[in-house]
């Protein structure tokens, strides 16, 4: 069903084509008369909210660790040196 009334757009491509492929805001009525807010603020607050999602919702990546293996190796090799060297003396 399409209702007769008409809206004005703001559509944003993503600056991460990952998640979304544009965004789109719908403009209240009265926001460029009421608010005195330019069209080109009121872009540019549409790219900073779209930016915004996508670092907020964007995995972030971690950090490669070692294995579990080595780091008992790391922890063992002290022990290992001074119980040659108590053997050796």
């Amino acid at each position: 069903m399409v209702k007769g009334n008409t809206r004005q757009v703001v559509v944003v491509k993503s600056p991460d084509p990952k998640l979304f492929e544009q965004a789109i805001f719908l403009l209240r009525e009265d926001a460029l008369e009421k608010y005195g807010v330019s069209e080109r603020e009121l872009l540019e607050e549409a790219r900073r909210v779209a930016s915004g999602y996508v670092t907020d919702h964007t995995p972030r990546k971690k950090r490669r660790s070692l294995p579990p293996l080595v780091w008992t190796a790391v922890g063992a090799a002290p022990f290992c040196a001074a119980w040659l060297l108590t053997l050796l003396l």
